[in-house]
């Protein structure tokens, strides 16, 4: 009998924490199962209208065209006036290709002192030629025009191949020259251009390669 008044202490301390253990094992599974039903904040999703929107289109200025005149020297038949037009594309910053036109008047008067009749039909005989080439920008740079002013310049390596056509005789022609280009604004430039058109041609009854030097200046406009 005088055991049960210390049995009772013990037995209330078992169910004590048997009780706190139960509830330590079930809070985990409320507090997920709470995390996991769905809030009562309403989600907004933002109407946006597909628009499509038109680029600008920006002048590329790659291509140019330009006019240009200078002198002409034909081997064996002295000086003359040249005027031609030239087409181009910048590839790169640094590489381009270019196609030229461009015609003179070849006189004989010097050898009509010398040989009856002259060499040509009529005292002068145009030559014409064209050519595709591709030249290099070799030294870039700028020119200052004043304190405050500075225009880009480019100096250029150029070679090609083409025609020329004269005396009645069409020829395969070869190029090769340098020149300088001064941009006066984005959209033109002045040009400085000198070649050596090389090609044989039967004139004076004897089949030669002649060199002919070809010193111009023009403007080039880009677009």
């Amino acid at each position: 009998m005088t055991g049960r008044p210390h049995a009772q202490p013990l037995l209330t301390t078992a169910l004590a924490a048997a009780a706190l253990t139960a509830a330590l094992a079930t809070a985990p599974t409320t507090a997920a199962a709470q995390s996991q039903q769905p809030g009562n904040e309403q989600v907004i999703v933002p109407e946006v209208d597909r628009r499509d929107v038109q680029l600008p289109r920006f002048p590329s200025n790659d291509f140019e065209i330009g006019l240009f005149t200078g002198t002409y020297a034909t081997e064996n038949f002295g000086s003359s006036v040249v005027g031609g037009v030239r087409l181009g594309y910048h590839i790169t910053e640094d590489f381009f290709v270019q196609g030229v036109y461009a015609q003179t008047k070849v006189s004989d008067e010097a050898f009509r002192q010398v040989l009856p009749g002259g060499v040509f039909a009529d005292e002068d005989e145009k030559l014409a030629y064209y050519n595709l080439s591709v030249g290099y920008n070799v030294l870039p740079g700028e020119v200052f025009l004043g304190r405050k002013r500075a225009k880009a310049t480019a100096v250029y390596v150029i070679g090609g191949i083409g025609s020329t056509k004269f005396n009645d005789q069409r020829r395969q022609t070869f190029n090769v020259g340098l020149g300088m280009r001064l941009m006066l604004a984005d959209w033109a430039a002045m040009q400085v251009d000198m070649r050596d058109h090389i090609f044989s041609i039967d004139v004076l009854g004897k089949r030669q390669s002649t060199q002919n030097l070809e010193l111009t200046a023009g403007l080039s406009f880009f677009f």
